[in-house]
């Protein structure tokens, strides 16, 4: 129960001390900077449907068989408690902490379509299960991010199912963008009446114009921080383009919880977004693209990212990488893209591994460059084994749980070793960045590498993408003896610079020892 001092003074500017049953004022800098915890956090994105079932809750007979193929609308029935069981899972795999889809109530299996905002989903084990989760995870020192979907709701949303009863008589009318009467919200051939997401029927778009639409969906963002979530991620954000929205969203969740991280789904240039008024990072798609068409290059299959919206073609030699590295510091700068979510997939693109034509090399070193990059790499469940699949829905594919057999080993060995770098070397979070090799203007070759130095501890990353081992004789590097921490040996003292030579389709870490 609130004191009246923590109600008289909650809000804008104030943040809550458990020590002294008291409000203390938050600074400008605290607000306005991302969470400490996000620069050293490894997250895990779990689409909840397709993670792992549970023995705890009775199962519908019409589920789909776990291991078939997804299909749009079939449901699998992964819950929360299925991702308890199987949290050492994650934990082991060097993650501390999770970003969930949706898990609200829902009449998909993606939940994007919510009916409840201030409830979880029956099918998932309800509230009582997402507590469990929470306390679980944060007694291991697991962080919980949130999917929040604020631009549009659906047709089973009270409100708009008012609204299709009760027609222009309904209170909640003025909560949708009304086009024309009679709706025909079941009906795709026909026009809708109304603003909807895409177009699609199914997802009418709020009208955030509305008071109370907008204090409505502040109150579920407050709402779920005061029940203990670390943070939200944001659905399709540069959708809701009302004055200052996003402002006050920060402004109210933030004084719930300074520590909380927001994060939107931005696909292009954030830097409009990520100043420290609106979210602290975005899912950092255009790093994605990068990566892809450098260690992807030809190996990546037209047909599988046709129609995605980051470009992953055509192919980047090392210099055209290393530009495009340069380009994301020039924008974000180096503090700034500490709070940016890096990832090679989610449940919006194809499996990284079906994107590069089953070329598990490729995804290896895809997670050396996504582990080593300023920002906090996000693993898409599953492709840490190399689980496959194009297009939704067939990238929200069930976990295979029950055939070991199937899953890349060597991948997986590969992303807990890298993690386990990342989380043992507090420059490869924090530190300086630095362009090694090529320099600007040098094109045509597969060899990358770059400097990341904190407190004096200096480490060097290197990736050939190459199809043939390629070296290079770097100046302005100090240190005469490196030590290999991942990888390949391949470094040592050439006079002057360092000498750096790695066999086709490789990678290394090494730290400078003197």
């Amino acid at each position: 129960m609130e004191s009246e001092k923590q109600r008289e003074r909650s809000g804008p500017g104030w943040h809550p001390c458990a020590e002294c049953d008291t409000d203390h004022p938050q600074s400008p800098e605290a607000f306005h900077s991302p969470p400490g915890w996000v620069k050293d956090a490894v997250f895990y994105q779990i689409f909840p449907d397709r993670f792992a079932r549970s023995d705890r809750l009775a199962k519908h007979s019409s589920l789909e068989a776990w291991d078939d193929t997804p299909t749009v609308h079939g449901y699998k029935g992964g819950d929360l408690y299925g991702i308890i069981d199987k949290l050492d899972w994650i934990t082991d795999l060097g993650c501390n902490a999770l970003y969930l889809n949706p898990i609200f109530q829902s009449a998909s299996n993606h939940r994007y379509h919510t009916h409840d905002y201030f409830r979880v989903d029956p099918l998932l084990g309800g509230d009582e299960a997402f507590d469990e989760l929470l306390k679980t995870c944060h007694d291991r020192g697991l962080k919980v991010v949130l999917d929040g979907v604020f631009n549009h709701a659906s047709r089973g949303f009270f409100q708009f199912n008012d609204l299709l009863e009760s027609g222009p008589a309904s209170p909640w009318a003025d909560w949708w963008h009304i086009t024309d009467w009679p709706l025909r919200a079941y009906d795709p051939d026909e026009p809708a009446g109304y603003q909807a997401w895409w177009g699609l029927h199914a997802l009418p778009k709020f009208n955030v114009d509305n008071p109370e639409v907008r204090e409505f969906l502040m109150s579920v963002g407050e709402h779920w921080i005061d029940r203990g979530i670390d943070g939200w991620r944001l659905d399709v954000p540069e959708e809701i383009t009302a004055d200052g929205f996003w402002e006050e969203f920060r402004t109210r969740v933030r004084a719930r919880n300074p520590d909380a991280y927001i994060v939107g789904e931005v696909w292009g240039d954030a830097s409009s977004w990520t100043g420290g008024d609106r979210f602290d990072g975005t899912m950092n798609y255009l790093l994605t693209g990068f990566i892809l068409r450098y260690v992807g290059g030809h190996r990546v299959v037209d047909s599988v990212v046709d129609s995605i919206t980051y470009e992953v073609r055509p192919p980047h030699d090392a210099g055209g990488y290393a530009d495009s590295v340069d380009h994301l510091h020039n924008m974000y700068g180096t503090d700034g893209l500490q709070a940016h979510l890096n990832l090679l997939g989610s449940h919006d693109t194809p499996r990284v591994i079906t994107a590069v034509g089953n070329d598990a090399q490729t995804v290896i070193l895809a997670a050396l460059l996504q582990l080593t990059f300023p920002g906090a790499p996000c693993i898409y469940y599953g492709d840490e084994i190399g689980l496959e699949g194009k297009r939704d829905p067939d990238c929200r594919r069930g976990f295979p749980w029950e055939h070991e057999h199937s899953w890349n080993q060597e991948l997986l060995k590969a992303t807990r070793s890298l993690t386990a770098v990342r989380h043992a070397h507090p420059a490869l979070r924090t530190g300086t960045y630095r362009r090694l090799w090529p320099p600007p203007g040098n094109y045509g070759n597969g060899l990358y590498a770059f400097e990341r130095s904190q407190n004096g501890e200096r480490l060097i990353v290197a990736v050939n993408s190459g199809d043939s081992a390629e070296s290079a004789r770097v100046p302005d590097v100090a240190g005469d003896h490196f030590e290999t921490l991942w990888g390949s040996e391949g470094i040592n003292r050439d006079g002057d610079a360092v000498g750096i030579t790695l066999r086709p389709r490789s990678g290394a870490v090494w730290r400078v020892v003197g």
